[in-house]
């Protein structure tokens, strides 16, 4: 995604009200809102990590857990699942461009 196309979708969902419970920003801030969202974005700020080191460096979350939060922040385009063609796969997770820029001002 362009720059200009983020600072697009930035102005488009920022002039909602986000204080009505219709929004459309909402269910993305309840994404990236939730503690474990918060510390696996943060953990990924210093790099790409696989599922294990993730749930190590992630203190107290579940399995589960992890895995779900992963697929609802890929889903939501914050974080990049990549899957080497090796037996058994190894799958990396990292930032997206727009995981970083949402990252940014938390570092």
């Amino acid at each position: 995604m362009t720059e200009t196309a983020q600072v697009a979708t930035a102005a488009r969902l920022l002039a909602h009200d986000t204080f009505d419970n219709k929004c459309a920003l909402r269910p993305i801030m309840d994404q990236t809102t939730s503690r474990w969202a918060t510390l696996i974005i943060s953990a990924l700020i210093a790099g790409p990590h696989r599922f294990a080191q993730l749930h190590q460096r992630v203190g107290g979350i579940s399995q589960k857990m992890l895995s779900q939060n992963l697929k609802a922040l890929a889903r939501s385009g914050l974080v990049a699942r990549d899957v080497a063609p090796t037996n058994p796969p190894q799958v990396t997770y990292s930032l997206t461009e727009l995981g970083v820029g949402l990252a940014g001002p938390g570092r």
